[in-house]
């Protein structure tokens, strides 16, 4: 019945059923009552795409110490290594570098990160043209998801370092709201004078940062900012640094992504003894609970629907749009690829118990146990480059003509 319907009543339909299924997925009802704010205010209300601002009300309480001694050894020699690792977002990146998508030798993502494959399944033929288009727009749907990451991971981590009680936690929080800004600063600047495009925020992407920002538990803070938000980023992020051509993003993106590593750090360190000794197994499993339906949100829910909106809303219905990225393998590939950074941290840090290790089971995400968690990692670990990630036979063939035709006018003109 709902097929034989209009392709904008379909997708009504299909949003509204999509946002109801997911509050009733979650199965801890605490977690529901917790979630249920923020998610009328993003899936609902649409409150991440309207206006130029939104208010989100804090209801935490600043730890102000009295005693100002060091506390936390790990936590300070983290703060020194910050300290040393600051870096100009404006100097030290080669802004000067011209970014364009018809330049085959600086391609800001491989052809084959684009599930062509699953849009031409829908009927949908693009020329090379339309193809090299849509990929440099996805590029801008991803960065644009990262910028606004940043943007709550900026309001985060300054109230983190409000709640936080270890001093010498406070000390590296302050250096962790420096790098939120810079980190800003530069996908902006990126997105805003080389892609010359920013996407809104994605809806569920505004419903975990409007729940954070709304929290007043400190550690439910760190968890959602430094290991879930910030641990899938530092996957994100290292998929794309290793996978583009793009000579100014990769620097960005590798100079991000050794402030990033910190971040997580941070969090392991703050979150381990916390959980495992200073809470009740109730509390424990609460926030055990909230992770896992926050992995599943970030997993299931990243389904680009900006950049449906705009090239395919009128072509497809939604349903199929989110059954086809859900499936495709270089969607899956990256998803993976941010679990892969994940997984391991909750298992170190506590909420892995063998009750929740079936919840994952069935999610396909207990492949990653065992792996190294931030503590085991290094920054030079992270930005290992993939080397070149595809071959010239996966570009259509007038790319591969201009590609040669480049080559040929450099030598020509050399």
């Amino acid at each position: 019945m709902v097929r034989g319907l209009p392709i904008k009543a379909q997708n009504k339909i299909h949003q509204t059923l999509d946002s109801v299924g997911l509050m009733l997925s979650v199965q801890n009802p605490k977690v529901a009552v917790s979630m249920a704010p923020s998610a009328v205010r993003g899936l609902v209300l649409g409150k991440g795409k309207r206006g130029d601002h939104v208010d989100m009300p804090a209801h935490h309480s600043a730890h102000f110490r009295l005693n100002y001694q060091s506390d936390f050894a790990e936590m300070y020699d983290l703060y020194r290594r910050a300290v040393s690792k600051q870096w100009d977002g404006d100097a030290d990146l080669p802004w000067e570098l011209d970014v364009t998508p018809d330049n085959p030798n600086a391609q800001i993502l491989p052809r084959s990160f684009v599930p062509f494959n699953e849009i031409e399944g829908f009927g949908v033929k693009l020329t090379a043209l339309e193809e090299r288009k849509l990929t440099w727009d996805i590029a801008a749907w991803l960065l644009s998801q990262f910028m606004h990451g940043e943007q709550g991971a900026l309001f985060a981590s300054a109230q983190v370092t409000e709640c936080v009680h270890w001093t010498d936690a406070k000390l590296y929080g302050a250096t962790q709201v420096m790098d939120e800004g810079r980190h800003l600063e530069v996908f902006l600047r990126y997105l805003d004078t080389k892609l010359e495009k920013i996407y809104t925020v994605n809806d569920n992407l505004f419903v975990l940062i409007d729940e954070l920002m709304t929290d007043g538990r400190w550690d439910f803070k760190f968890l959602g900012m430094q290991i879930m938000i910030e641990g899938l980023a530092l996957g994100a992020f290292t998929t794309i640094f290793q996978q583009t051509r793009e000579p100014l993003l990769k620097q960005l993106l590798k100079m991000v992504i050794q402030d990033e590593a910190r971040h997580v750090h941070y969090g392991v360190l703050a979150l381990r003894d916390h959980i495992t000794q200073n809470i009740s197994e109730k509390e424990r499993r609460e926030r055990e609970d909230w992770v896992y339906e926050v992995a599943l949100l970030m997993r299931n829910r990243f389904l680009m629907h900006e950049v449906y909106e705009e090239w395919f809303s009128h072509k497809v219905p939604l349903k199929v749009w989110d059954e086809q990225m859900l499936d495709s393998p270089s969607m899956v590939k990256f998803r993976s690829i941010m679990f892969e950074r994940l997984i391991p941290n909750l298992e170190y840090i506590g909420l892995m118990s063998d009750r929740i290790k079936t919840h994952y089971e069935k999610s396909g995400l207990t492949q990653y146990l065992g792996g190294k968690n931030a503590t085991q990692l290094t920054e030079d670990d992270l930005t290992v480059d993939a080397g070149p990630g595809y071959d010239s036979d996966e570009m259509p063939e007038e790319l591969q003509e201009l590609a040669a035709g480049t080559s040929a006018s450099r030598v020509g003109n050399g």
